[in-house]
């Protein structure tokens, strides 16, 4: 049954499009404004999470991490086959760095996944958060939406809203996501600083809860299942076997 209210969520999303240069104004940091093939893009991964969702597919098990690569594609390259094509060694690069990357893998996701399940759902989607974007990143381009997608899809697992940019919440989630991004997670220094960082992110993720981007439960519908575009038998899903 899809839980997300996707129209909800496209509002939101195209606000912040078209206020994106008064948020702009107000980081530390300049942003690449967010473009209709942006856009796009991250509507159709939040449908593919929700799909996820509706499947009951735990997305860290073995044999299950190609939807996580599938949830990059989704982002970065949408579910066109012609633009998959077009970017077929980019796509074939983030594979083996997903699965390959010492320490900066889907290995270590999984790994601090398993040492902190006792942890609220907050403070396992902002782990999970600081862990993809944090230095090495999980995927070559696309950090920043993946991970967020990622912690939408851990939260709803638990019953929790998604995480979804909202004018509002813009400078609170790219400022902290700066320093994420230029931190390691690797060495002494990692210990001190993600820890505190995880844990803002925590309550950043909690404050923003909001249900307005869930459908109510009698506006639910088993419909994932027939849709081709996101299904993991159509062409769209060219993740394959684990290697």
């Amino acid at each position: 049954m899809g839980l997300l209210n996707l129209a909800a969520i496209k509002s939101s999303l195209r606000r912040v499009q078209r206020e994106f240069e008064s948020i702009n104004r107000r980081l530390s940091g300049q942003r690449d404004p967010m473009s209709d093939i942006v856009v796009e893009n991250l509507l159709a991964a939040y449908t593919f999470v929700d799909a996820l969702i509706d499947w009951d597919i735990d997305v860290f098990s073995m044999g299950k991490h190609k939807y996580l690569l599938e949830l990059n594609n989704i982002v970065l390259c949408g579910p066109d086959q012609t633009l998959r094509a077009e970017f077929a060694r980019h796509i074939e690069a983030t594979k083996g760095r997903f699965y390959n990357e010492p320490k900066g893998g889907i290995e270590d996701i999984v790994e601090w996944r398993a040492r902190h399940l006792g942890e609220s759902a907050w403070k396992l989607a902002a782990g999970l958060y600081v862990r993809t974007l944090s230095k090495p990143q999980l995927f070559i381009e696309g950090n920043h939406r993946t991970g967020a997608l990622i912690a939408s899809y851990v939260l709803l697992r638990t019953g929790k809203p998604p995480f979804v940019l909202t004018v509002e919440n813009a400078p609170a989630y790219f400022e902290p996501s700066t320093v994420i991004r230029n931190t390691s997670k690797l060495g002494p220094i990692a210990l001190f600083r993600l820890p505190g960082i995880k844990k803002r992110f925590a309550q950043f993720l909690e404050d923003q809860a909001d249900s307005r981007f869930l459908l109510a439960p009698d506006a639910r519908t088993p419909s994932y299942p027939h849709d081709p575009s996101i299904s993991p038998r159509s062409p769209c899903f060219q993740a394959g076997p684990e290697p």
